[in-house]
């Protein structure tokens, strides 16, 4: 098989969450042991950090792993969805995987893991922490795919774990409320073992404090001593922030949510400051500066071109949009034309509450099997009197809304991971 048929394959002979959703989804971390025995534990070779929560898991990861390379660590970083290409899950100081790699993993392995009948993200999991112990990644920084408990992730050991946020998402998972989310999440915590909470209330707080008390785990709430004193948007599109240990920062992501997950990011920073793992306070600096160019990260309040100026965002719940919505509606713009969609595991209705009134809308859908049809996007959106054009493809959406743009227009696309994916392959 060549690459795309490699990939191809385990799209196909796998379950996918992105692709079917809930039939995807394997409680229990079985398949995932026998994976991690097969591999002789490749998990233990390396030093990991793990991160969890609702929204923020992707900047979070992305910042921390460039700040780890400014500081000159050989990084792994692990991470998903992918946007454009299968590989950008898996990458090494910002290198994706070799397509070879994944070639040979699969004709190698498969007549182990057939048998086995494991999702495409148990099987992505196992190939991320073979090739990280095999290339020598001195640590990695590891994305909680979904929860946290029962994530295939979990097998790790990490030197730190941290916890974004909790918000509803993945509910019918994780359950319907927070105290429920968060017992999930919780389970990331490990004995003896550091935890950094960014985001907490009372009945989130309680959770995880009596899981870092029952695991003999130190507990920090990012809130509770922020690291971040200010914040401001700054002339390259990015945000420049004072903070309390590491002077000011240039971040080069832009997205005003970002100020959450900055201070989410400095916590944990100065935890491996202090543990001197991060040996120098300069590579944090420098790891905000060049988080997209270090790691490749894509999709986070990314401007694709100005005069019309076009941004895209992967928010994709009611916790992201809340942010969102602030941010589109403070452009200073002439018209406000928003290319949107969703997939059918999201809170559309809350999501659309949200929406901005004067907004000029083309509705789509990802091409995704788990897509909200755009129809069921239009009626939703006439509940909320908001009005729009109904388009089958993202590129069909996209390029009429560029179509009817002028130079002083805004133009916003999003909803869903999914429809800045076909964005960005539009692109590519």
């Amino acid at each position: 098989m060549n690459y795309q048929e490699t990939v191809n394959y385990l799209f196909n002979s796998t379950p996918v969450f992105e692709h079917v959703g809930a039939s995807a989804y394997k409680e229990g971390l079985s398949n995932t042991l026998a994976l991690d025995e097969h591999f002789d534990h490749p998990h233990t070779k390396f030093l990991s950090i793990h991160v969890a929560g609702t929204n923020g898991k992707g900047s979070c990861s992305h910042t921390l792993a460039s700040i780890l390379q400014a500081d000159g660590y050989k990084v792994g970083l692990y991470t998903s969805p992918h946007l454009v290409d299968f590989r950008e899950r898996i990458k090494i100081n910002g290198e994706c995987i070799s397509e070879k790699y994944v070639i040979d993993f699969v004709e190698k392995e498969k007549d182990f893991f057939e048998p086995l009948h494991p999702s495409f993200f148990e099987l992505t999991t196992a190939m991320a922490f073979k090739y990280f112990a095999e290339q020598k990644v001195d640590i990695a920084v590891i994305e909680v795919g979904l929860g946290g408990r029962l994530d295939c992730t979990n097998i790790i050991n990490p030197i730190l774990s941290i916890i974004t946020n909790i918000s509803f998402d993945h509910t019918q998972f994780l359950g319907d409320t927070l105290p429920k989310i968060a017992y999930e999440k919780a389970g990331i915590i490990k004995d003896n073992r550091p935890v950094v909470i960014g985001e907490a209330n009372d009945d989130t707080r309680v959770i995880f404090e009596a899981k870092a008390q029952k695991m003999n785990s130190t507990i920090v709430f990012a809130e509770d001593i922020p690291a971040l004193l200010s914040s401001k948007p700054n002339a390259k599109g990015g945000r420049t922030y004072k903070t309390r240990y590491f002077g000011e920062i240039e971040g080069e992501l832009g997205g005003i949510y970002q100020d959450k997950n900055t201070n989410t990011i400095l916590c944990a920073a100065t935890q491996l400051y202090n543990k001197k793992i991060i040996r120098d306070a300069e590579s944090v600096v420098k790891g905000f500066a060049n988080v997209c160019e270090s790691t490749g990260l894509m999709g986070r309040w990314q401007k694709l071109q100005d005069r019309p100026t076009v941004i895209c965002d992967t928010g994709h719940n009611v916790g992201g949009w809340q942010y969102l919505s602030k941010q589109i509606a403070s452009q200073s713009c002439k018209h406000r034309r928003i290319v949107f969609g969703m997939v059918d595991d999201k809170d559309i209705d809350s999501v659309m509450e949200l929406l901005p009134e004067d907004g000029i809308f083309y509705w789509t859908q990802p091409s995704t099997k788990r897509a909200f049809p755009v129809e069921k996007v239009a009626e939703e959106a006439d509940k909320h009197q908001l009005t729009g054009k109904q388009y089958p493809t993202v590129e069909a959406a996209y390029k009429a809304a560029l179509a009817d743009a002028d130079e002083e227009d805004f133009i916003f696309v999003g909803g869903s991971s999914y429809i800045v994916a076909d964005l960005l392959a539009l692109k590519k």
